[in-house]
């Protein structure tokens, strides 16, 4: 008898230590998938690691301190069986933003909830969806003039007949009257014929844009839309987004911006650059400090835009592609490599301030704009005389709800000081910017080319309104405008860059959204 209860007790015993040896299962181990047997430990467990003494894993209690804890100990249940979950937000992004008086969350409430919704009515209509480019331009700066094969590159121009008759007719003036006297006007300055066989009218109006055309206040190399290389592109039916164009071909084109045009001395490595010298960006970021306002905002500018192209490429990323189908979405994943803090070693928070910094630029530009648009003379004509007015009536909603924004950036600090190394400063700056946006018809990607010249003159044009507003606060209440001029190829390009800046400070709204679920 008494050896019968020792051989059962002896028999549990075995039972319990060869259980006690089995492996943790993971996910759908030990559901029936793979042969019976396999994934058994080999080896002995290490022994539990103990939980700090401060937040004991235990279930019970109640109010915020229990639920911390409960939080700290599912986070410890997860890493323990491999479950890869977002301990942290991928980015860090508030608070005050250097050389301005405005922060992060102003600017948050007031782009997501009043001004965003607005500007995406405006820029669907048809004033704003069409622009002309040329994306047939060579490179001027290399020969390597190979294209993109990838097909989401691609770019698909509109037929001549789907562009509405008052955008094709009128080129690029604002109103039909306008129009009228612009086609006299630009048969004169093709032949060249400024005399007295012209109106008063008309000979004036030749003058004043041949002044305009060649003006010194342009910050971009402008594309001839008479050329017939010259198409228009529905920006609606050839959004930004993911095309795969990546590689040399790519931190070619940027590198020469941020080397060759934003004041850097050579022997200043940015940050994250590959080779010998990165000091995790002290010898930069000490070298930008010191120097002059206008020299760190073109850098910030730039670094913006770069941001901004970022956020639309993972916002809007190829996710699944089969014969079917096409499915775009955002890629988190994408999205923490450019801007994670501890991946881009610091550098993604400094990317997303320069993005808010782009944004006060241009929200300030369209604050300052006002008094052109404002001109009973002014309409976006497109031929529909009906919708035209009610896009006018937006348009002008939306630059009055710009003015209003309260804490704007105040260009002044900009070119102040000694007047001749000002104007010597504004002429760099200016010609800087301008070598940018020939870069962009070296881009292989015929979409990223198309969005990037439409950003950089977009941007171009905000800077010109900022360094023009004497002769915006000339412009008579009625009659044209000669002292400041806008294109529509100006006009389209500033509403559309301001769009895309306006766009990523939204999408970031939703990736936080996106991490904070995945926490």
């Amino acid at each position: 008898m008494l050896q019968q209860l020792l051989s059962v007790i002896l028999q549990r015993l075995v039972s319990r230590v060869r259980h006690d040896e089995q492996p943790p299962l993971i996910g759908n181990a030990g559901k029936g998938h793979g042969r019976r047997g396999q994934g058994r430990a080999r080896a002995r467990p290490a022994p539990p690691r103990p939980a700090p003494r401060s937040a004991p894993c235990r279930r019970g209690g109640d109010g915020r301190r229990e639920a911390t804890r409960m939080r700290i100990c599912d986070r410890r249940q997860h890493k323990s069986l491999g479950v890869v979950r977002a301990a942290r937000p991928a980015y860090k992004v508030t608070g005050h933003l250097d050389d301005c008086t405005c922060d992060v969350e102003t600017i948050d409430a007031f782009n997501n909830y009043k001004l965003f919704p607005r500007l995406n009515e405006l820029l669907e209509s048809d004033y704003f969806r069409y622009y002309k480019v040329n994306l047939k331009k060579p490179c001027p700066f290399w020969n390597d003039n190979s294209h993109c094969g990838i097909r989401d590159c691609a770019i698909k121009p509109c037929p001549s007949d789907e562009v509405p008759d008052g955008i094709r007719s009128g080129s690029y003036k604002y109103s039909e009257e306008a129009n009228n006297l612009a086609e006299e006007c630009e048969e004169a300055k093709r032949l060249g014929a400024v005399d007295g066989s012209l109106s008063k009218e008309t000979q004036q109006a030749v003058l004043q844009w041949t002044r305009h055309d060649d003006s010194s206040d342009s910050f971009c190399e402008a594309d001839d839309i008479y050329s017939p290389d010259a198409e228009y592109v529905d920006l609606l039916l050839n959004p930004e987004r993911y095309t795969g164009y990546k590689g040399p071909d790519a931190w070619k084109i940027w590198n020469s911006i941020y080397e060759e045009n934003c004041f850097k001395p050579q022997n200043v490595k940015r940050p994250l650059t590959s080779g010998r010298g990165d000091d995790g960006g002290h010898t930069f970021y000490k070298w930008l400090k010191g120097v002059c306002v206008e020299k760190r905002a073109f850098y910030k500018l730039i670094s913006g835009l770069h941001a901004s192209i970022n956020i639309h490429l993972s916002a809007r990323y190829l996710l699944q592609d089969t014969w079917s189908e096409k499915k775009w979405g955002p890629n988190v994943t994408e999205f923490q490599q450019r801007f994670d803090e501890v991946i881009t070693r610091g550098e993604g928070p400094r990317r997303l301030k320069n993005l808010y910094f782009l944004y006060l630029i241009e929200l300030r530009a369209l604050s300052k704009v006002l008094p052109f648009f404002e001109r009973p003379g002014f309409q976006l004509y497109t031929g529909n005389k009906s919708h035209d007015a009610e896009m006018k009536n937006l348009l002008l909603e939306i630059l009055h709800l710009a003015k209003s924004f309260p804490l704007h950036f105040d260009e002044n600090s900009f070119f102040a000081g000694n007047k001749k190394e000002a104007v010597k400063l504004k002429e760099e700056f200016r010609l800087h910017f301008k070598n940018i946006s020939k870069i962009m018809d070296c881009v292989g990607c015929f979409k990223c080319r198309l969005w990037g010249k439409l950003q950089t003159q977009g941007l171009g044009t905000a800077l010109k309104i900022l360094f023009s507003e004497n002769l915006i606060e000339k412009i008579p209440e009625s009659g044209p405008s000669y002292g400041f001029q806008l294109t529509r190829q100006e006009i389209v390009a500033l509403f559309n860059a301001f769009g895309r800046i306006s766009t990523s400070v939204r999408e970031l709204e939703n990736f936080k959204n996106i991490l904070r679920n995945m926490r």
